[in-house]
C-alpha cells in the first residue's frame, strides 16, 4: 500500500513552489477582469462594501466559536 503522506504531498496546488503558485493565482485574477475588455466581470469592492463585509464575517465566525463553547 502506498505511503499516503508521501502521495498527498505530490499533488495539488499546495505541493507547487511558490513563484509558480503566484503564477498561476495572477494570472487567474487577470483573466476574470480580461474576457470581455471593457466590462468589468470580476468584482471590485468599494472600501465600504469590503468594510460591511468583514464585519459580517467576523460576526458569523464569532457566532460559530461562542456556539462551540457554550454547545
Amino acid at each position: 500500500m502506498p505511503d499516503v503522506d508521501a502521495v498527498k504531498k505530490k499533488r495539488g496546488f499546495g505541493s507547487m513552489d511558490k513563484e509558480k503558485q503566484r503564477k498561476i493565482a495572477s494570472a487567474g485574477g487577470k483573466a476574470a477582469h480580461m474576457l470581455r475588455p471593457g466590462k468589468k466581470l470580476g468584482h471590485e469592492w468599494t472600501p465600504e462594501e469590503a468594510y460591511y463585509y468583514g464585519l459580517k464575517g467576523a460576526e458569523a465566525t464569532r457566532k460559530k466559536w461562542e456556539e462551540r463553547r457554550n454547545g
